[in-house]
């Protein structure tokens, strides 16, 4: 079994490892990873064989699960699953149902994605008792203080997508959600956006806000006027985000099904009503060799973990516990899984590329065209020796004469704690700095993060000392060290010094073999301006991304990854 960290342990000791009804630990690591290993191969007629398979490249950590996987899995009822999408209508009677179904998948471990748009917007007439209606945002602070109180798996708060389409009359209201003194604190907010705005937007045309209940247009205003309160808004808190609804819909994988309207928490799964899907991530720092004093990419290991992880989430499925009968027919009926990547700024380091550059670009490119080919590929093999999912007719891949176990297999997660766990960073994320805080997901505890690659290559250089030490814990950066070269330097700049333009490219190149979405942040600069965030939200348009979301460093008090110096924070030690 690989060593951890010693944060990966504080984190599994917290909320992964198995206790007593007294709250003791009675479980180790390894004892986590069999108790995986040993249920997710319970389904296979080679069970043994399977199970050893699976605990190799968990203790390894080649590759590890969403981690409801890791808490519930050989549970009693344990659900497994990250992501899943509800539907809200308009009556009082679903919109509480929904509402009971989230607080039940929160329980369990689970996030939940909404779009809100079917509501009939505030102040709009209530027919059965002759007064007027809440509005979307309103219900949204009802969830929102459900969630508050429901923490996920019993260990921490949940996570929620809400998401309102630009035409709906209550858009304003709903992008100034969370910058007010009573902000919605518990979800993930976007803008559901069509072509038809974005070309509205460019043409400074007028843009219909449409009543769900009459569908008719009660209110016109410039599409540039939205636009620019939603550029403002992000600029001001990181919210809101945007879904792009018309791209989502175009590689929708089984369009006869229904029309997508919404996404998992952080954006990464686009999926029907009651949907579920499993994620799980390789380990990219993990998927090397050492040749002629050469770090490679070692392909063979890495067709191998593909492989295995994609029947490791098909698995899930068959063995998961379903919460309700709706959520287990459209997820056994589609079979969707999401295999991403984590790691990829240590894998580009370790080959010494620097990721602001077009070798990173290519090399992107060329890694996740390798996982979608070999991840089709085992699924093939799986819909030969256990049948095609049920709905495969319906199904582009049934157009394209290619049977496959799973609607979809690709999915680039942000991957969080599961980083920490494979002491990684995080998804297709650059460096965020060579040391930094972790706060704020261990309830009043922080977590200290130091480049332990970066030690090694300034140790392996004899550029290792204290002056460069102080530096890093105190600035977190190495541009201001005049000893390192800029050759160097190229390869650890970190998040907020790399251009807006390569995150973007980053997320363009992941996306272009990834049949779900690449979930990713586009960090920018305190001094970050609304014009870069208006350049940046047109380009991941007209780049056919799924979804964006930026983060100007210092515009919330409480962000979970810090600069030791910001907000006053002490340094870290």
């Amino acid at each position: 079994m690989c060593g951890l960290s010693q944060n990966a342990l504080q984190i599994l000791e917290e909320r992964y490892l198995l206790k007593d009804r007294d709250g003791n630990i009675n479980e180790a690591p390894e004892q986590l990873f069999r108790r995986v290993a040993i249920f997710v191969a319970s389904c296979e007629k080679q069970r043994e064989v399977y199970e050893e398979k699976f605990y190799e490249i968990l203790s390894n950590l080649y590759f590890l699960p969403n981690s409801p996987t890791l808490m519930n899995a050989g549970c009693h009822n344990g659900q497994l699953s990250a992501c899943f999408v509800l539907p809200v209508e308009d009556s009082l009677e679903e919109i509480f149902n929904t509402l009971k179904h989230a607080a039940l998948i929160h329980q369990s471990g689970g996030g939940t994605g909404f779009n809100f748009s079917k509501l009939r917007p505030k102040n709009d007439l209530v027919s059965s008792s002759s007064g007027t209606s809440s509005g979307p945002v309103a219900f949204m602070k009802i969830f929102d203080a459900a969630t508050e109180y429901v923490k996920q798996g019993g260990k921490r708060r949940g996570a929620n997508m809400g998401i309102l389409n630009v035409n709906h009359p209550d858009i304003e209201e709903f992008i100034t959600s969370k910058s007010s003194k009573n902000a919605i604190q518990n979800f993930n907010i976007s803008v559901g956006i069509t072509d038809d705005f974005m070309k509205a937007v460019q043409n400074n045309s007028d843009w219909e806000l449409i009543n769900p209940r009459t569908k008719r247009a009660i209110k016109i205003l410039k599409a540039k006027k939205i636009w620019q309160l939603i550029v403002n808004e992000a600029w001001k808190t990181g919210d809101p985000g945007l879904i792009f609804l018309n791209t989502i819909n175009d590689l929708n994988p089984t369009p006869k099904l229904g029309y997508i309207e919404s996404t998992n928490p952080c954006g990464e799964v686009p999926l029907l009503n009651y949907e579920s899907c499993n994620l799980g991530s390789i380990n990219l720092s993990k998927m090397i060799i050492s040749k002629e004093k050469e770090v490679i990419i070692d392909w063979d290991a890495f067709a191998t973990t593909i492989k295995l992880g994609v029947r490791f989430l098909d698995n899930i499925i068959t063995l998961n516990y379903y919460l309700l009968p709706t959520i287990k027919s459209i997820t056994t009926a589609n079979r969707k899984i999401g295999l991403g990547v984590m790691g990829w700024a240590e894998l580009l380091v370790l080959l010494n590329v620097p990721y602001a550059s077009e070798r990173a670009i290519k090399l992107a490119e060329k890694v996740m065209r390798f996982i979608k080919k070999e991840s089709y590929k085992a699924s093939e093999e799986l819909a030969i020796e256990k049948g095609v999912f049920p709905e495969w007719k319906n199904s582009i891949h049934f157009l394209n004469h290619q049977k496959l176990r799973n609607a979809t297999c690709n999915s680039i997660a942000p991957t969080g704690t599961i980083s920490v766990i494979a002491n990684a960073s995080y998804s297709i994320e650059p460096l965020f700095a060579l040391a930094y805080n972790r706060v704020g997901i261990l309830g009043n505890k922080k977590q200290t993060k130091i480049n332990k690659i970066f030690i090694d290559k300034m140790k392996q250089l004899n550029l290792w000392n204290s002056a460069v030490k102080k530096t890093i814990l105190e600035t977190g950066s190495v541009a201001s060290i005049k000893s390192i070269p800029e050759s160097v330097k190229s390869i650890f700049r970190s998040s907020l010094e790399i251009p807006w333009k390569y995150h973007l490219l980053h997320q363009k190149a992941f996306q272009k073999n990834t049949d779900n979405a690449v979930s990713k942040t586009i960090n920018l600069p305190e001094n970050a301006t609304v014009k870069d965030i208006s350049k940046i939200f047109m380009t991941a348009w007209e780049y056919k991304l799924k979804g964006i979301t930026i983060y100007r460093n210092g515009s919330k008090m409480n962000q979970v990854i810090q600069k030791c110096s910001l907000n006053n924070s002490e340094a870290c030690s």
